[in-house]
C-alpha cells in the first residue's frame, strides 16, 4: 500500500475512533450525573476529545473507592446500633415540626444522633482559636484527636504543637490525620511530620496520593474536615485550619492577604459524634478500630443547646451537607444569613435562595471581596446577578482579607457552622463536617459575628453590579462552565 493509502486508513481510523469516543461518551457519562455536570464533560471531550477523556479518565468519578465507601457504611450502621435507645441528653422543648424531619433526615443520611444539653461556644479571633484549642490539649488526660485539612507547624501554631508535645511526653495518646495534597510540597510540611514523630504522636495522611507506594486517591477528592476532641469531654469544629492567617504562601504574603476563620468549642454528649467522624476517618485510613473508647457514655454540657453533627462528602451516598441546607432555606420564615467564602450553587440551591426571597424571607450572603482561588471566584461571581435581582443582599469583606467562615443562620433559633462551603466541591468532592445547633443563645452569639463581618464588609448593588467590564462577565460565564467538571 502506497503512501497515499496509508494516510486514507489512518483519516479512516481516526475518525471511528472519534465517533466510538463520543458515542461512548454519551452512554457513560451522564449515568447518576446531574444534567450538568454530564453537560459539561460532555463538552469537554467533544470539542477538546484527547484532553477532556484523560481529564475523565483521572477525575471523572466524583466517589471514594469502593472499599472506602464500603467502611463508611459499616461505620454508620456501628453509630446507629451504638447510639440506639440512647438518651444523649434532653432535648430542649417544642421543636418545629420541621426541625424534627430535619434531624431525621440527618439521622438518615450520616447516622449521627442528635443530643440535648450541650454546651458550644464561637470563636471569631483566629489566634484565639488556636491558643483556646492549645490550652484544651493541655488539660487532656486519656487523649487527643486532631483532624485538619492543613496542619503546620509555624510561628502562629506553636503553642497548639507544644501543648501536643506536653501532653504526649506524660502518655497522652495523640492521634493525628493532616490532608495528603493539601500539605504536601506546602512551607512546614517536613518540618511538621517531623515534630509530630518526634513528640511520638500517632499520625496518618488522609486520602494520600501515592501511587508509588501502592496508596492512590483521586486528587481532587480531599479530606477537608477540621476537628478536635481531648477525652471524649470537649470539642472544635469550623472553618479554619491549624497555619497562620497568610497559610505562610509567599503569593498570598506578597498580596497581604490574610484569612478570617470561626471556630466552635463543645461540650456534652455531641462531642461523641465529632469523636465519631474522627474514629471513622481513622479506621478508613488505617484500617484500625478504636475499640478502647466508650464513645457515647456521655456526661451533660455546660449548656442545654440541641446538636447534631453531619458528615458528608464522596463517602457516602447523598450529598448530605447539601440536602442540610437545602432544608434549611426552605424552612426559613424570618431571616436566613450565609457565610460561604467560595459560593457556586447548583440550580437547586440557586432556587431555592430566590424562593425564600419571593416568601419575604430576608436573606444575605457575605463572601470576599478578593479572591485566593481565581476559577471559584469567577464562577461565584456569575451568580451576583440572579442573587442580587432575586432580593439577596450581598456584603463583601473588604480585601485583603479572605473571609473563609462557613455559616448558615435561620431566623433566630438554628445555626450550622462547620468546614463546608456552599459550592460544588464540598458538596460532592469534599469530605466535609457541618454542626446544627438549636438554641437563640447560640444564633445571638453567631449573629454577633455577623454583625462583626457587617462592619467589615460593603454591600454590592445590582446598580454597580451592572458596571461590571465585559472581560470580567467572560471571565465569570467561562469559570461557571467548568465548574460543573465533576
Amino acid at each position: 500500500m502506497d503512501q497515499t493509502g496509508w494516510a486514507l486508513v489512518w483519516v479512516i481510523f481516526v475518525f471511528v475512533v472519534d465517533i466510538a469516543v463520543r458515542i461512548l461518551a454519551i452512554i457513560f457519562v451522564p449515568r447518576n450525573r446531574r444534567p450538568t455536570a454530564a453537560m459539561a464533560w460532555l463538552l469537554a471531550i467533544y470539542f477538546i476529545p484527547i484532553v477532556g477523556v484523560l481529564l475523565f479518565l483521572l477525575i471523572g468519578n466524583p466517589r471514594l473507592p469502593r472499599n472506602r465507601r464500603r467502611k463508611q457504611e459499616v461505620i454508620n450502621e456501628r453509630i446507629r446500633q451504638m447510639s440506639h435507645g440512647l438518651d444523649l441528653g434532653t432535648l430542649r422543648p417544642n421543636a418545629p415540626e420541621w426541625f424534627r424531619s430535619l434531624v431525621r433526615l440527618n439521622r438518615n443520611l450520616g447516622a449521627m444522633p442528635i443530643s440535648g444539653d450541650n454546651g458550644a461556644t464561637l470563636i471569631s479571633g483566629y489566634e484565639e482559636s488556636i491558643d483556646t484549642m492549645a490550652a484544651a490539649i493541655r488539660e487532656a488526660q486519656d487523649y487527643v484527636h486532631v483532624e485538619f485539612y492543613i496542619l503546620q507547624s509555624d510561628a502562629t501554631t506553636e503553642s497548639f504543637f507544644a501543648a501536643m508535645e506536653e501532653v504526649a511526653a506524660r502518655g497522652v495518646k495523640v492521634r493525628v490525620l493532616l490532608d495528603h495534597w493539601a500539605n504536601h510540597g506546602k512551607p512546614y510540611y517536613k518540618q511538621t511530620l517531623r515534630r509530630l514523630e518526634a513528640m511520638g504522636a500517632d499520625w496518618h495522611l488522609m486520602l494520600p496520593v501515592q501511587p508509588f507506594r501502592g496508596a492512590y486517591t483521586r486528587p481532587d477528592l480531599r479530606n477537608h474536615r477540621k476537628l478536635l476532641v481531648v477525652d471524649g469531654k470537649v470539642g472544635f469544629t469550623g472553618s479554619q485550619n491549624v497555619t497562620d492567617s497568610t497559610y505562610n504562601l509567599k503569593k498570598n504574603i506578597r498580596r497581604g492577604l490574610h484569612w478570617v476563620d470561626m471556630m466552635t468549642q463543645v461540650d456534652g454528649p455531641v462531642v461523641a459524634s465529632i469523636n465519631a467522624v474522627f474514629l471513622s476517618d481513622w479506621y478508613s485510613e488505617t484500617d484500625e478500630v478504636i475499640d478502647d473508647i466508650e464513645l457515647f457514655d456521655v456526661t451533660s454540657g455546660s449548656g442545654d443547646l440541641d446538636c447534631q453533627v453531619i458528615p458528608s462528602g464522596p463517602g457516602f451516598e447523598f450529598q448530605n451537607n447539601l440536602k442540610l441546607f437545602m432544608s434549611l432555606l426552605f424552612a426559613a420564615q424570618d431571616k436566613l444569613i450565609i457565610v460561604s467564602p467560595y459560593f457556586v450553587p447548583d440550580e437547586g440551591l440557586l432556587l431555592a435562595i430566590q424562593t425564600a426571597c419571593q416568601r419575604g424571607v430576608h436573606v444575605e450572603l457575605f463572601v470576599s471581596e478578593e479572591g485566593d482561588q481565581a476559577m471559584v471566584y469567577h464562577a461565584q461571581r456569575s451568580y451576583y446577578e440572579a442573587l442580587l435581582r432575586g432580593g439577596v443582599k450581598i456584603y463583601m469583606y473588604k480585601k485583603p482579607y479572605i473571609l473563609h467562615s462557613k455559616s448558615m443562620s435561620v431566623d433566630d433559633e438554628v445555626a450550622v457552622i462547620g468546614s463546608s462551603n456552599m459550592d460544588m466541591r464540598s458538596f460532592g468532592l469534599n469530605l466535609e463536617i457541618s454542626l446544627l445547633v438549636r438554641g437563640e443563645e447560640y444564633v445571638r452569639q453567631l449573629r454577633a459575628v455577623e454583625d462583626q463581618y457587617r462592619a467589615s464588609s460593603r454591600e454590592l448593588t445590582l446598580d454597580e453590579w451592572m458596571k461590571q467590564p465585559l472581560r470580567s462577565t467572560v471571565l465569570d460565564n467561562l469559570a461557571r462552565l467548568t465548574s460543573a467538571l465533576q
